[in-house]
């Protein structure tokens, strides 16, 4: 009997290895990630988590190794162009238009998807359909994460890449992230969070990136310190 021919990953690390500014976050990071899948990248700040998760979007490349969507390199410009309409990115710069209601501020990313009718309801679900009509610049900073979650769920993309997800949110609002992160999932989409603050994703893969150490110190840099004085 034949075998059945098993499936491509939909996310493939071949070897990977990652620098910043010339140091060495990781070194042949190998990771398949399929449909329904989730990567969390923990570490204390400054490891260089948001670092490995730009490039796991495309916008740098790795200093060795391959990125790999449907197995082909997401470095090429082709590919690349393909591959980001499937990114749902999540930063911690919120860019809310604090001049704009809270509603336009998920219906104006919705509407530069070619799509409509999610915006409210995605409100709505992360606790916030009574402020809809308010200006933005009334929200506490749980309240601005708890849009930008919104505009995840408005977007509806298939990858999601979360930096920092749960920082400002309350207990109840890191339950909504979770509710949703599980629902994303079951409908074949993929997590990829760098975090450094615990959040329940079951089944996730987990990769700790190492604390950076700092640069050898020039002699300079000891006079600058005062360390010599």
């Amino acid at each position: 009997m034949a075998l059945k021919k098993a499936l491509l990953p939909r996310i493939l690390l071949d070897d990977v290895s990652c620098m910043r500014n010339a140091q060495q976050i990781l070194r042949h990071v190998n990771i398949s990630i399929h449909d329904g899948g989730a990567l969390v990248l923990t570490g204390t700040n400054g490891s260089g988590k948001s670092t490995f998760l730009r490039m796991l979007a495309g916008f740098s490349k790795p200093s060795a190794g391959q990125i790999l969507w449907n197995g082909h390199d997401v470095t090429n410009s082709g590919v690349f162009q393909q591959y980001r309409l499937q990114l749902n990115w999540l930063s911690l710069k919120d860019a809310i238009n604090e001049r704009f209601t809270v509603l336009d501020n998920v219906l104006w990313f919705e509407l530069l998807e070619g799509k409509e009718g999610k915006s409210l309801a995605a409100l709505e679900l992360m606790g916030l359909g009574r402020l809809a009509k308010e200006k933005s610049r009334m929200l506490s900073m749980g309240q601005r994460k708890r849009v930008q979650i919104a505009r995840l769920l408005a977007i509806d993309r298939p990858i999601w890449l979360l930096d920092e997800p749960s920082v400002a949110l309350d207990d109840d609002g890191v339950r909504l992230l979770e509710y949703v992160i599980a629902e994303h999932r079951k409908k074949g989409g993929i997590v990829i969070a760098a975090t450094h603050l615990p959040i329940k994703i079951d089944d996730a893969m987990y990769l700790k990136l190492p604390p950076r150490f700092p640069r050898k110190m020039t002699f300079t840099g000891m006079l600058d310190r005062g360390e010599l004085m």
